[in-house]
């Protein structure tokens, strides 16, 4: 099977991005967008529709993705560390390679998700508006969290991510900020997540995901991956340091650990 010319392109994008070092960059050519404006978001569902909506897109998506689960077009290895996944509300930071990645992380901690919990996704503006069908319904109702370009919409976000965190929640935010696919190295960080977590005291659960290549091959002439998914112990964030610095550690300890888990995965040094 010939592999989709899109995808090489973006393959093509992603090693010219990471020789000159533009690790948080979209490889991805994405349409323009427009701004979300606060009344046309509900981030914790306070409204009976986006709670019908939300139970809609959930459904979707479980049968989205478990069906490709059951034909073997995606697949979850294994699963380490729900110890470290704590009962309390956190900010969970994951690599990023595909689009899979938020269900992948949703499905390995569910165990320990109480009844009825779901896991919250941060996703860019584009990704709430510029898609159709099924996959937009996911998008924007599948507790997704959109940020926005919009000042007043930005402080509706924030609102609603510290009452979810008290409430109990778990945040997935990947800090590399784009997606890179297929791409198995961890990149370096950006602090927003951590950020969040200072102002809301939130704990940091970094996870990473590393890959194998099967002898399937998907819809797009590649190897399936098959998923090792990881979570390591929670980073807080140190209040007795100056924020800056305290934010800095945190990003750098995080990133450690990726490098680690990488290092330790693939048996060999990370490189770029």
């Amino acid at each position: 099977m010939e592999k989709d010319p899109k995808k090489l392109e973006v393959l093509s994008r992603i090693a010219e991005f990471e020789k000159t070092g533009r690790f948080n960059d979209d490889v991805e050519i994405d349409p323009p967008t427009k701004q979300i404006l606060p009344n046309e978001i509900d981030y914790v569902n306070e409204k009976l529709s986006s709670k019908l909506l939300t139970a809609l897109a959930n459904f979707f998506g479980k049968m989205y993705f478990e069906s490709m689960i059951k034909k073997g077009t995606f697949i979850i290895r294994s699963v380490k560390g729900l110890e470290n996944v704590p009962s309390t509300g956190a900010i969970i930071t994951c690599n990023h390679f595909n689009i899979k990645d938020n269900y992948a992380v949703y499905r390995a901690i569910k165990p320990v998700l109480p009844r009825g919990r779901y896991l919250y996704k941060v996703i860019k503006e584009g990704n709430y508006n510029n898609f159709k069908g099924i996959v937009r319904l996911m998008m924007r109702h599948a507790n997704t969290l959109p940020l926005s370009s919009n000042y007043d919409t930005l402080k509706k976000f924030f609102s609603g991510v510290e009452t979810l965190l008290a409430r109990g929640e778990k945040i997935l935010i990947y800090p590399e900020q784009a997606m890179w696919f297929n791409y198995r190295k961890p990149r370096p960080l950006k602090p927003g997540a951590f950020k969040i977590a200072a102002k809301y005291s939130a704990p940091i659960i970094p996870a990473f995901i590393t890959m194998r290549d099967t002898d399937a091959i998907d819809s797009d002439g590649f190897p399936v991956q098959e998923y090792h998914i990881e979570f390591f112990k929670p980073i807080t964030i140190d209040k007795t340091l100056p924020l800056s610095a305290a934010i800095k550690n945190a990003v750098d300890e995080n990133y450690k650990v990726w490098v680690e888990a990488y290092e330790k995965f693939y048996g060999e040094k990370l490189t770029y």
